[in-house]
């Protein structure tokens, strides 16, 4: 047989449908990296400081992150339909919301009301929520769909339309609404939103046909006799392990299970041959002895477990992952939703000529460059992880450090660019950094804890990143308010600043922020050192994993010969 009877072949039209609907209701999903797009305006009209746009920012990905643990465990138990309902609700209602908040403006009021504040970052924090809410129905259902062996490059592709966001959003925005922030926010609310209807029929997991192997290629499997007469239970472990060998294969292409859980086809704890020489020859073609290939070729669902809830919270690992996605992805949140005021101020610096158009244009040139890149690194990291895994037979985790090191080069450049003009390329390899994080992280997250829970999993997971953003935005945000101009940089003897700038704007260029980056280069480097710890803690359960399939390989070798002689 080639599958369960009702499973599609791996690339039917349904599961590849699957795929590409998954990758745009992503694509729809990730609108809270455009944030920077619009912020710079959204504050100049209702007078907002530094401190409270990135507070505004920050509860966007808050709502994103901390929505992960509600929605992974719906997701677990009603499938993704739930999650795409509750997306199209909070996405309109987020970006409609801030749309008719900005469009109220301040009246005759001199600054914005504490209540209309709190409203504003309500609505900031719905739109995290709605974009969690898709983001995780399309992981989920791809990551079910497809087998270990290229599991990281479909769910790179899925979620480089995440990535791809920011770039999409902003270019219809600036091609046919350029300088208009309430038409962008019209565009994003239902532009958002409606993709999730289409994804409410088409985003479902797909089921793998059940002889899907390590290469892609199919096997025959008869099912053997039921006959009382040929099933006895004595305890001969030899013949045992002839059956947990050939099935361990079949198990670890489809999902993670301990190492010693009942496995589905062993309809016995032992099995002794029976006397009839029918019954024998027909096992023996079946089942024929294992060849010596090296066992690190049947290890496709990373150590075989399925740990959730407390078994997760227990775990080192876990902590050690969680403490690597604060850090990266707390700087990565950081640059994305303050690329719009360093932009700002590297313009800014020196220009007598300074231009409020000009400078949107260099906001949203970082956006469309951050959000290429976003993509490209989802993509690039899936295609390396996987060919880690299956060419050099070490763990997907081995690409950590990488990762880590590309976000030092990143903070690093991004400390020595003192000019508008050169900052494309921090935001380059900050973009590509970031995504290469973000397309590595769930393949991990499935191969340390098992996909059967992966929805919940990857929810309490997405949690982790609220927390350094909130603290190295807001660190951010102080140090840019601390040099605000309105003090001296702007009074009557020394004002330099051309007549439309805001008055909160700084005009120092680099000196305006490059203090805060400073604690951002120190939380990579010690990311990058626990991402090495990480690797080498997975490299030894890589080789135990290793040494029981080569235990495993031994013992069905034996169990064939044994049969051999009997025949």
């Amino acid at each position: 047989m080639h599958g369960t009877g009702t499973a599609p072949r791996l690339l039917s039209v349904t599961r590849l449908a699957t795929l590409v609907v998954s990758t745009l209701v992503a694509l729809s999903s990730g609108s809270n990296y455009v944030v920077s797009a619009y912020l710079p305006q959204l504050g100049t009209r209702l007078h907002l400081t530094h401190t409270q746009l990135n507070i505004f920012a920050v509860a966007g990905n808050v709502g994103m992150y901390t929505s992960g643990l509600f929605w992974g465990r719906l997701g677990d138990a009603r499938g993704p339909r739930p999650l795409l309902i509750g997306a199209f609700v909070f996405l309109l209602t987020g970006y409609l919301g801030i749309r008719g908040l900005f469009n109220a403006g301040l009246g005759n009021a001199s600054e914005l009301s504490q209540l209309r504040f709190v409203l504003l970052v309500m609505c900031s924090f719905f739109t995290g929520v709605g974009g969690n809410a898709g983001m995780l129905s399309a992981m989920s259902a791809t990551a079910n769909s497809f087998p270990d062996y290229f599991r990281a490059i479909v769910l790179g592709v899925v979620m480089s339309g995440f990535g791809l966001s920011a770039f999409f959003f902003s270019s219809i925005s600036h091609a046919l609404f350029p300088g208009n922030a309430s038409d962008f926010l019209l565009v994003l609310g239902l532009g958002t939103a409606l993709p999730m209807v289409l994804g409410f029929f088409f985003v479902r997991p797909i089921p793998l046909p059940l002889t899907t192997g390590e290469a892609g290629s199919s096997v025959n499997y008869q099912s053997l006799s039921t006959d009382p007469g040929v099933f006895q239970d004595h305890g001969s472990s030899s013949t045992h392990l002839v059956f947990q060998s050939d099935e361990d294969e079949e198990a670890d292409s489809h999902e993670s299970v301990p190492l010693h859980a009942p496995r589905p086809h062993a309809l016995s704890d032992s099995v002794e041959a029976s006397s009839s020489p029918g019954v024998l020859n027909r096992r023996h073609v079946n089942m024929p002895p294992p060849t010596r290939e090296p066992p690190s070729k049947k290890v496709a669902e990373g150590r075989g477990v399925d740990l959730h809830r407390w078994s997760l919270w227990k775990t080192i690992d876990f902590w050690i992952v969680c403490s690597i996605h604060i850090l990266l992805s707390g700087t990565g949140l950081m640059y994305i939703n303050n690329v719009g005021a360093i932009a700002q101020a590297l313009f800014a610096r020196g220009n007598t000529g300074y231009d409020e158009a000009e400078s949107s244009a260099w906001q949203a040139a970082q956006v469309s460059v951050i959000s290429l890149a976003n993509c490209f690194g989802r993509v690039l990291i899936g295609i390396i992880a996987d060919t880690v895994k299956s060419r050099a037979h070490v763990p997907r985790s081995f690409c950590m450090p990488l990762v880590s090191t590309l976000f030092v080069f990143a903070l690093l450049l991004l400390i020595v660019i003192d000019d508008v003009h050169h900052l494309w390329a921090a935001s380059g390899f900050v973009g590509l950094a970031y995504g290469c994080w973000f397309g590595l992280l769930p393949t991990t997250t499935i191969e340390w804890f098992g996909l059967a829970h992966f929805s919940e999993n990857w929810g309490i997971i997405s949690v982790f990143p609220a927390i350094g953003g909130n603290l190295f935005s807001l660190a951010f945000g102080r140090n840019l308010d601390a040099h605000d101009p309105t003090t001296a940089e702007i009074s009557p003897p020394t004002s330099g600043a051309p007549p439309s700038i805001s008055a909160h704007q700084c005009l120092t260029g680099r000196d305006c922020y490059v203090q805060s980056l400073y604690l951002n280069l120190f939380a990579c480097m010690i990311a990058l050192a626990l991402s090495v710890w990480a690797g080498r803690r997975d490299w030894s359960h890589w080789k135990r994993r290793l040494q029981h399939e080569s235990v495993v390989d031994w013992e069905a070798a034996e169990g064939a010969g044994d049969s051999d002689e009997v025949l």
